[in-house]
């Protein structure tokens, strides 16, 4: 009942604030401001293009002054979408490290700022401005990626956004799906892809409008062999939305995504399997599935000239299905002349079941012969999450998720739920000082109650009781812009914490200890930077940024147990920089050779540990990880290349240098010899991709990736999917053709 009360309370409060706030809006409606996206400029009378822009600073209902943002023109881009291929998507994103360890593109795995990139867990993950993880608090993997086939657009905004978006030290990977864009009552959309290994890649969609009602939608379907051993996989996507034109000033429109997909996993390997054939598998029974729906419905009422409301309603329901062998790599899963089969495989499952809504609102104001703006919002979200593991499975090799009970009488070995309840407010003023000068201070409240309840193993003392954790969370942030000409100057600095994840609220084992006082990890975001156009041939963002990561939680041996708790604190720091440079019209606005733009995008990332809080080992310096670099974060990564379009011609070649990383905090030189630990080497990559555009609505596309074969390795596991070290795809080719009618 108390939450409930909060929950009413926190309505009552935005909703007074915001009538406030209109009462004294002074504001004239001739003088309201018309933002519009930014992929195409008119520099000189020139229309340019731009596959990777920045927001204006308000778009919408949001307030982005200030902040570090890349948006990526899908529709500008040539790059092998039709396997979601992460590194060149991200090309011109600075900092962006990409997990290569599954070349399907069905889980995109990308972190920024010395962060882990598993399933882009760092990142409020969202699509259409909702949430699509599993559970945005508790379990925030990223299992559904959107075909790239039909993205509009994706907006990477970096940590400065926690004050909007809540709980992340990343910031926010919004995936934005294309809409309809005709006035026709129905127009039609395929592009067909193949390539290496039995890629069949396709992608169909219709849209149209009729009066005030509008639609769009799309079926994916992507299949393949795969390029190692035993990595056969098929992923569907069916994605409707429908738009109606209630009003001139009221829209609504309703959406619903389904995806689900089969995939073997090829498990891991040791150092020296992966150096004999990085191509071969010693797990042929091992397959993943996450049947995923999601559902929204989305509200924009244009009040007057100079208010917005926007209300979004959202909800997940979707599964996360693994079975296989799931033994260390060097135990080999062979027949069993003893039960006179292969050995039974392990089971694992998750349900979550996520409501949410979300209400932002902006009012634009004048105040001291200036136009401010003010945006505010509430958040309301539940999650469910029924984790079932330790399922005994059968005996055979395809993907069959049945099982046999237990000699207990139970299902499954470990069977958890888990309940996450929370509220929000938030809100951010953008003051306007003089012409050139913004100000931007904001402010974020979060209740976050969790609950967990089950068993974790089949004995007597293996039940837990009812696990309850509650939180109260102020974030504070101020952002900065100062505008010169077509250039800003742009400083942030935001508040940051991550609650503390199921995992680490339940042991994994009966005599595992849960320290009490358990913190969520809190910390901040600073970046700054300097960035815009220098007439049509030049584009920049040069930054640099600093990123406190404190209570990261860990297990440490304690009285003769495992024992949970916060174990220090990190800090990440560097330069984020990207260059574009279009030669040519440095000295001309146009070419009868085409145009040329040359582009480099280098970060330097050094994140390291800085405090190491063990007890048990404080007085052993070489047991310290302080000092030592964060796992998984590379020391620099450089990719660059050149885009070359010619009338209906386009092509991009493009470089990935990435530093080598360690795979643990204890910096661990040589692998062991399980494969799961030890540190992978730097790698080059090069990509090259064209299109080509003929009849006003055919085109042509094709690539290679990985163009000089190169073997390298992104990521090791100590599970799912390996475990082991996971190699990345080899050569490959694609074409496609596809038509628009």
């Amino acid at each position: 009942m108390a939450f409930s009360r909060n929950i009413l309370l926190l309505f009552s409060v935005l909703l007074s604030s915001l009538s406030a706030v209109s009462q004294i809006d002074t504001l004239k409606k001739d003088s309201v401001l018309v933002q519009k996206l930014s992929e195409l400029m008119v520099i000189e009378k020139q229309i340019i293009v731009k596959d990777v822009f920045y927001l204006n600073e308000i778009d919408g209902t949001r307030i982005l002054s200030g902040k570090k943002n890349e948006i990526i023109n899908m529709g500008a881009l040539d790059a092998d979408l039709s396997t979601n291929n992460a590194r060149q998507v991200f090309g011109k994103v600075p900092g962006v490290t990409v997990w290569e360890s599954d070349g399907s593109g069905i889980q995109v795995g990308i972190a920024t700022r010395g962060l882990s990139p598993n399933r882009s867990w760092e990142f409020n993950v969202r699509q259409n401005g909702y949430d699509i993880s599993s559970e945005a608090y508790g379990y925030p993997e990223a299992y559904y990626t959107p075909p790239m086939e039909a993205l509009e657009r994706i907006e990477v905004i970096r940590g400065a956004s926690s004050l909007q978006y809540g709980t992340q030290f990343g910031g926010l990977l919004n995936y934005v799906v294309k809409k309809n864009q005709t006035n026709k009552n129905f127009s039609f959309e395929t592009q067909q892809t193949l390539g290496s290994y039995g890629l069949y890649n396709a992608f169909n969609a219709i849209s149209g409008k009729y009066k005030k009602f509008s639609y769009y939608g799309y079926f994916h379907h992507r299949g393949a062999d795969g390029w190692r051993e035993n990595s056969e996989y098929k992923t569907n996507t069916g994605y409707i939305n429908f738009n109606f034109e209630l009003t001139k000033k009221l829209n609504l429109s309703i959406e619903y995504t389904r995806m689900n997909y089969q995939s073997q996993q090829p498990g891991g390997l040791t150092d020296s399997m992966y150096n004999a054939d990085s191509r071969q598998s010693l797990r042929a029974r091992n397959w993943f599935s996450t049947p995923w729906n999601s559902t929204a419905l989305n509200l924009d009422y244009a009040i007057n000239a100079n208010s917005k409301l926007n209300v979004k309603i959202f909800s997940t329901i979707a599964q996360r299905n693994s079975v296989g062998f799931t033994k260390a790599i060097n135990i080999a899963d062979t027949f069993n002349t003893a039960i006179g089969s292969f050995n039974p495989r392990q089971v694992d499952r998750d349900n979550y079941n996520n409501l949410g809504a979300e209400i932002r609102y902006l009012q634009s104001y004048s105040l001291f012969k200036n136009t401010h703006s003010l945006a505010a919002g509430v958040r309301v979200y539940q999650g469910k999450t029924n984790r079932n593991q330790l399922g005994i499975g059968t005996t055979g090799d395809d993907i069959d998720f049945s099982i046999s009970a237990l000699s207990s009488g139970k299902d499954y070995g470990r069977s958890l739920d888990f309940t996450t309840k929370n509220v929000a407010v938030f809100a951010e003023n953008l003051f306007k000082i003089g012409k050139n000068l913004n100000v931007t201070p904001g402010v974020r409240y979060e209740m976050i109650q969790s609950n967990a309840k089950g068993y974790i193993n089949t004995s007597a003392t293996g039940n837990i009781n009812e696990n309850q954790a509650d939180r109260n969370v102020i974030l504070l942030g101020l952002g900065m812009e100062y505008k010169i000409k077509n250039t800003n100057v742009y400083a942030n600095f935001s508040q940051s914490f991550r609650p503390v994840t199921f995992s680490e609220l339940t042991p994994s084992a009966t005599t595992d200890v849960i320290d009490p006082n358990l913190k969520d990890a809190k910390g901040y975001n600073l970046d700054f930077g300097y960035r815009g156009y220098v007439k049509a041939f030049l584009t920049f963002d040069i930054g640099g940024f600093f990123v406190n990561y404190d209570n990261r939680i860990g297990t440490i041996s304690q009285n003769g147990a495992a024992f949970r708790t916060n174990i220090g604190t990190s800090e990440s720091k560097g330069i984020e920089s990207f260059v574009e440079l279009d030669p040519i019209r440095i000295f001309r606005s146009t070419s009868k050779i085409g145009n040329f733009k040359l582009f480099v995008n280098y970060a330097f990332v050094d994140a390291k540990y800085t405090q190491w809080n063990n007890p048990a080992i404080a007085n052993d310096a070489s047991k310290s990880i302080e000092n030592k670099r964060v796992e998984n974060a590379p020391r620099q990564i450089l990719r660059y290349g050149f885009n070359y379009k010619y009338k209906q011609f386009s092509a991009t070649f493009q470089v990935n240098q990435v530093d080598a990383i360690y795979t643990d905090a204890a910096n661990t030189e040589l692998p062991n010899a399980l494969g799961t630990i030890g540190k992978l080497d730097g790698y080059t990559v090069m990509d090259a991709s064209f299109t080509y555009l003929f009849q006003g609505k055919f085109n042509l596309k094709g690539g290679v990736n990985n163009l000089t074969n190169e073997k390298y390795s992104t990521r090791r596991a100590g599970g799912y999917p390996g475990p082991g070290i996971l190699p990345a795809n080899a050569r490959t080719f694609y074409v496609g053709i596809g038509v628009k009618i």
